[in-house]
Formats: structure tokens, C-alpha cells, sequence
């Protein structure tokens, strides 16, 4: 007669887990699949998209592999409108979940311009015709994705980081990345702003001749703006509003944010204000990365 043990029912195994790539061609689809791979994923690149379902099947099944990841996109032709409803029907038999890269256009047309490679929707049209029209047919798969990605200033190892850190382990979703930009308003607000701080009401260095061709980043021009009690109140009041706001922006999914400080020029008080953030930032245990986009512009 069997034991009481042995008729019990073995632990399942991990829960089979399945990633889809897609987005817009430039957008760093390769650098994601291969960031997976790199963490275990088994991985496959353009899958016919009427084969998805079985490749599904066999990750779900095969106890070898427990995770695995694909690129799909739009060399699929025709058969790319298929996918939303192919992709709803894997989900009901898999953990699936779908990853939607893209780019500011600006960002394509230089990737493409520096790797010297067509476009995958033909060269008889400009870039920037293709990445628009690519856009257009892949919104409907961009409405279902679970997390949505712009690559846009992101390098590849940055982005290899970011995905590393994202599925790595347990697949901590508590990690965020954030970005503390300063920039001048004289050359417009970054577009790609999450946050903006206006810092024009502190005092101009600008105006002082020793400080005039310095920016915030000396530290007597950072010493100067700091002697104003308002900018110490600033940093301490908006450092305190950040450490209690990013909790609930990465509770809400949101994979990096971007914090921008302005002031007249981007040289003196934003660089300085964004520098003492991103400490502070770092600080509180959040991974925080700067840039100065208008600090050599005049």
C-alpha cells in the first residue's frame, strides 16, 4: 500500500513565462531579445506569427524551458494583423505579456542614418514616410502591450541594463530609472518631460562676469546659488515631494521618469538644482542618471 507521502501531489514547477518583442524598426528590438537571452530566456527572432501558438504550447509544456522570448514585427507583412488575435488566445493558456518598443522619430532617422540600413518597408520611400506608416500599423498592437518603452536616449548597454534589472531574478517591478535633465527654456521644454520645475526665480549667476562662462556644475557657482536660503528650501521641499511621489509612479508601472529643472540659459541654476536632485535621489536608494541638455549650448 503506498504511503501517505507518496500520494501526495508534487510541487508544481515554475509558471512557464512568455515574452513578446515588438515595436517600431530602430526602436532596439535586437538589444531586448538578446538582454533576455542573456538572463535565460530561450529566444527566437521574426517567428512566423501562425506559428506563435505552438511555440507557446512547446514553452509551456517542456519543462526545459521555462522562459522564453520572440520578436515579432513588421517584416511579418500581412500577416502582422493577425497577431492581436492570435496573441489574446496564447494568453489564456500561458503567462504571456507584450513588450512595445519605440522612438522619438528624431532618434530612428539617426540610427538609421548611422547604420546605413534600409528601412524594412523598402527604400523606395524617404525614412521618415516608413516610420510613420510602421507607426500606423502597429497601433493596434502598441493598444495591447504591457509595457510600453521609448528608447529614444537610451544607449544599448542602457538599455541591456534596463531589461536585465527589470526581469532579473523574481522579476522585480519595483525598479525605475530615472532621469534628472536641466535645459534651458530659451531652447524649449524637453518634449519628453515628465516632471517640470521652473528654478528662474533663483538668483542668475549669468549676471556675475566671474560666473558668466561657468556652469552649475563648478562648485563656486554651485556655492554661490546654494548660499540663497530659497534654493536650499527648494531642494529640500522638492527632494521630499519625489522620494514620496516615485513609489506610486513604479506602483502604477512606470518604468523611468524624467525630471526636468529650467531656467533661463540650461548653465547655471538648472545644472546645479538637477545635480543636488539626482544626489538626492540616490540618496533615498532610487537609481538616478543626469543630463545637461543645453549646458554647452549659448
Amino acid at each position: 500500500m503506498p504511503s501517505q507521502a507518496s500520494q501526495r501531489p508534487s510541487p508544481p514547477g515554475p509558471k512557464a513565462e512568455l515574452v513578446i518583442i515588438t515595436g517600431l524598426s530602430g526602436s532596439g528590438k535586437g538589444s531586448v531579445l538578446k538582454a533576455l537571452e542573456d538572463l535565460g530566456f530561450y529566444s527566437v527572432d521574426n517567428l512566423p506569427v501562425d506559428l506563435i501558438p505552438k511555440f507557446a504550447e512547446l514553452t509551456r509544456d517542456n519543462p526545459g524551458v521555462r522562459a522564453a522570448a520572440l520578436v515579432v514585427d513588421v517584416r511579418e507583412g500581412e500577416g502582422l494583423k493577425r497577431f492581436p488575435r492570435i496573441f489574446s488566445g496564447i494568453r489564456k493558456s500561458i503567462d504571456a505579456r507584450l513588450i512595445f518598443l519605440e522612438a522619438d522619430e528624431s532618434a530612428i532617422v539617426r540610427r538609421f542614418s548611422e547604420t546605413r540600413r534600409p528601412h524594412p518597408l523598402g527604400a523606395d520611400r524617404s525614412i521618415v514616410k516608413s516610420i510613420r506608416t510602421e507607426r500606423r500599423q502597429l497601433a493596434p498592437i502598441r493598444a495591447m502591450a504591457d509595457l510600453i518603452i521609448n528608447t529614444s536616449r537610451f544607449t544599448v548597454h542602457e538599455l541591456r541594463e534596463f531589461i536585465g534589472e527589470r526581469f532579473r531574478g523574481q522579476r522585480d517591478e519595483s525598479k525605475i530609472l530615472i532621469y534628472v535633465t536641466s535645459f534651458g527654456y530659451r531652447n524649449g521644454v524637453p518634449p519628453e518631460s515628465d516632471l517640470v520645475f521652473d528654478v528662474r526665480f533663483l538668483p542668475n549667476p549669468n549676471y556675475i562676469p566671474r560666473f558668466k562662462n561657468l556652469t552649475g556644475r563648478n562648485p563656486s557657482v554651485a556655492r554661490y546659488i546654494r548660499s540663497f536660503p530659497q534654493t536650499v528650501e527648494f531642494v529640500d521641499r522638492i527632494s521630499e515631494l519625489l522620494v514620496y511621489l516615485v513609489p506610486h509612479y513604479i506602483r502604477e508601472g512606470k518604468s523611468y521618469l524624467t525630471i526636468a529643472f529650467g531656467c533661463t540659459g540650461g548653465q547655471h541654476r538648472s545644472v546645479m538644482i538637477a545635480e543636488s536632485i539626482r544626489k538626492k535621489l540616490q540618496e533615498a536608494g532610487f537609481k538616478a542618471k543626469i543630463n545637461h541638455r543645453d549646458i554647452v549650448k549659448k
